[in-house]
């Protein structure tokens, strides 16, 4: 699954658009970032593991690893 399917099933269960995430790391990371930039990445999967973790801040959630069971 692309890194671009977990965030929009995400961020519409929490009512939150792209565009918002991308605001909220062109905040975080003193860098712009576009809706079409940031949905580049996530459909390329050339996004940073840093970026993925804003993501999640922006979505109120936590990128974790677990061990499977």
């Amino acid at each position: 699954m692309k890194a671009i399917q977990d965030v929009k099933m995400l961020a519409a269960k929490k009512n939150i658009s792209l565009t918002y995430i991308a605001q909220y790391l062109s905040q975080k990371l003193n860098k712009k970032y576009t809706l079409n930039n940031l949905s580049n990445k996530l459909h390329s999967d050339t996004i940073k593991y840093s970026e993925m973790k804003l993501i999640a801040e922006a979505l109120g959630c936590e990128l974790i690893f677990k061990e499977k069971e």
